[in-house]
């Protein structure tokens, strides 16, 4: 809902100013660089935040206006998530802030299926082929997929199995 108007914006302050958008593109273009942006979200706020700076440098106007409409979609939002906790129990948007963080997981290769894993609560993949099984967890937590790395290391049905941080 922002991005629309952060591209209107800045298009509007940089429209008849050559050195303005080479300025912008140089800017966007070291953000991309040299941070990975994982979520449209986090692209929102880069995007933001420079449209902020060049809007105030160019045009005390533009900068008022941006700020009262984020201000407003930033209400509405709002709104919409209220309304929709209360007439249909879910959010309206989520947003995770832990995307950069990985699951550990556990890859485990097996001769005949077993039921131990097929009940774990970790158990995010299960290929079966002609000669083997393949189960895949994962966890927040390393400990969790140790101690099931630990209960089947001896178990002579296991082909292999790799556990990764």
């Amino acid at each position: 809902m922002l991005l629309p108007l952060l591209t209107y914006v800045i298009t509007n302050v940089i429209a008849g100013d050559i050195a303005l958008s080479l300025g912008m593109v140089g800017a966007l273009s070291i953000v991309r660089f040299r941070h990975p942006v994982r979520s449209p979200f986090e692209l929102s706020v880069y995007f933001g935040a420079i449209t902020m700076g060049i809007a105030a440098s160019v045009s005390l106007l533009w900068l008022m206006f941006l700020a009262c409409s984020i201000s407003l979609a930033t209400i509405v939002l709002v709104f919409f998530h209220y309304l929709s906790l209360n007439l249909f129990r879910k959010p309206f948007f989520t947003a995770s802030f832990i995307e950069g963080n990985a699951l550990s997981t556990l890859d485990i290769m097996a001769s005949i299926t077993l039921p131990a894993l097929e009940q774990s609560k970790h158990l995010t993949l299960k290929r079966v082929s002609k000669e083997n099984v393949q189960y895949i967890l994962t966890a927040k937590r390393f400990g969790d997929l140790l101690s099931i790395q630990e209960s089947f290391k001896d178990d002579d049905n296991i082909i292999s199995y790799q556990l990764n941080k």
